[in-house]
Order: structure tokens, then sequence, then C-alpha cells
């Protein structure tokens, strides 16, 4: 495909100016370090010193980190937390990220959604993760938080330019919650694109979406392996939700946007022999396309800024982030 490098680049320098509003399951990775002393007396485990302990903005938290570090902070989540130590951690978290969390409803009957990873090295060079813990409350919200949450939403939704729904599954998004969102967001001309993992025909009237390749043939019924399926796919995707436009990332095939009046473009994948982790890539993805359609780009260039970017972020470990400086010293090198 023919890329307009100038065209590209006006497009992310204006990255910095929409401002965008994060709705869905906001987490924490809590990423805990040691250094393995030995093995226990008490059970065949290592015991680790403690180093140190990281807390990153994970979920839809890592979509709103990846706007902020783009667009200066211009940029508000609205979910739910508990009321646990979790919680004060993850407010600390977001601010330290320059991230708005006026508008997150506490809930003390819910958990704060954390993943805390324990980390042990043996060396200097080699760090492995020996064990995972999720807290985290799977039911829909109550119809006290429900209503908090939407009455958030309808009070600000018109000072943002684009709408992410980032849905984890972890019970944030009721179809309450999705229907008066984008009923808000079309009344008032705001774009929105949605991040999910299965359901896809369950939003409608949105701007795009941007589902990966597995999670696109679970929805659609079959398998995608070819040109011809992908643009079928699209289709029936754009049908379903009458959506703008489809960006499918397809791992280390690149990306396919499918756009209405069948129109269709396949993005090779950047820096493909650098990936190093692609934790958190599909957040970066979906953060970046966001503020590119908001700054006036069209899918297509939206999706390869998008692309950019995650050539960028696979290149670190864990839930990483970049700025405006990278993908432009990176869009130079292309």
């Amino acid at each position: 495909m023919y890329i307009n490098k100038e065209k590209l680049i006006s497009y992310i320098k204006k990255l910095t100016e929409p401002k965008i509003l994060v709705i869905g399951d906001l987490a924490m990775d809590e990423m805990v370090y040691g250094d393995a002393e030995r093995i226990s007396r008490e059970a065949p485990v290592l015991i680790l010193q403690h180093t140190h302990t990281k807390p990153i903005l994970g979920g839809a938290s890592n979509a709103a980190h990846n706007v902020a570090t783009l667009n200066n902070g211009k940029i508000s989540v609205i979910g739910v937390f508990g009321t646990d130590y979790q919680a004060d951690q993850l407010f600390e978290t977001f601010k330290n990220a320059g991230i708005d969390t006026k508008y997150v409803v506490q809930d003390r009957t819910r958990k704060t959604t954390t993943k805390t990873r324990i980390l042990g090295s043996i060396t200097t060079s080699i760090t492995q993760q020996i064990v995972r813990i999720d807290r985290q409350t799977n039911t829909p919200l109550s119809k006290e938080t429900e209503d908090k949450v939407i009455n958030n939403i309808e009070t600000v939704i018109n000072d943002f330019d684009a709408v992410i729904l980032s849905n984890y599954h972890i019970g944030t998004l009721t179809d309450n919650v999705i229907n008066r969102t984008i009923e808000l967001a079309n009344k008032y001309g705001k774009k929105v694109i949605v991040d999910a993992q299965r359901d896809l025909g369950r939003y409608k009237n949105i701007t795009s979406m941007t589902p990966n390749l597995p999670d696109t043939q679970k929805s659609v019924g079959f398998t995608l392996n070819d040109a011809e399926s992908l643009e079928k796919a699209g289709d029936k995707l754009i049908s379903e939700t009458n959506a703008d436009a489809i960006l499918i990332t397809c791992g280390a095939d690149g990306m396919f946007v499918a756009e209405r009046g069948s129109k269709y473009t396949k993005i090779p994948v950047f820096n493909k022999s650098e990936v190093f982790d692609v934790t958190g890539a599909g957040d970066t993805v979906t953060a970046v396309y966001s503020l590119a359609l908001a700054a006036g780009a069209d899918p297509v260039y939206a999706a390869l800024i998008g692309n950019v970017a995650a050539s960028i972020v696979v290149r670190q470990w864990g839930c990483a982030t970049t700025t405006v400086d990278e993908l432009l010293s990176a869009v130079e090198k292309l």
C-alpha cells in the first residue's frame, strides 16, 4: 500500500489535541519483584527477597494511560473501584500518570480489579513470572452503582471529542451503560470506539471497533485465513454494529481495515523482528487509533498510526506507552 508520509506525520502531530473519555473496566497490574534466594523448607517453592513493587495501569486503565502520554493528559476515566487498599494504589497510579479520576465510582461491595504478578530473578538478566493473583468482581454492577456511572457519563460526555468503551468483561459495561453512552455520543457528535473481546454485535451505531483476529473469528463464526474471509468478516461486523469502520488486529500479520462501501485495506506489521512482549499492545492500538480518528484522520491512517505505536510498545516489558516524539521518529525510519 502507498503511505503519504507527510499526511501521516501531520496526523501524528495532531494527537495532542483531542480530549478522550475512557469508560470501562479499570484495573491495575501490580508487579512484585524479588531475587531468588533459596528453596523453602516449608514447601518446594522459591523464597524471594523482595526488591521492589511497581504498579502499572492495566485493562481499560492502560488505554487511558496510552492516551495520556500522547495528548498531555487530556483524558478522564469512568469506571468502578472498590474501597479497598488496592483502590488507593490505583488512584495514586492514575494521579502519577496525569489521568483525571473524579468521575470514578466507588462501590464497597466490589473489589478493585488488580492482577498481581510475582516475578523472580536468578540472575540480573533473567526475570520470570512465578505466579499471578487476580482480585476482581465479575458480576454486573448493582443498579445503584450503574445509575451513578450513567449519571457521570451524562454529566461529562459533551466535554470530550471521543469515547473509548473498553470492555474486559468484568462487569462495568452493562447494557444500560453501553447503550446510554452511545446514545449520548451520537447526540453530541462524539466518536465512539469499542475495544471488546466478545459479543461484538452488542454495540450499535458506533464509529469503530478494534477486535483482534481470534475474537473476530468467534464473533462472526468462521475462520479468517485470507483476504476474502477478512472482507466478509468486516462487512458482517459493519452490518451488525452500523459502524463506519472495523479495525481487525491480526498479530504478526498486521491489521485489516474494513470501511462502509466495501472498502478494504491490509496494513503490514512494522518492526516484526523486534517483538519482545505483546502485553497491552491492543490497548495501545485502540488508544492511538481513537486519538487519530478524533484528530480528523481517516480509519486507514488512524490504523497506520496505531500500528506504528504497537511496534514501539511491543519492544518493552509489560503494559507500555509511547509518545508523539517516538511516533514521529519511528515514522521517519519507515
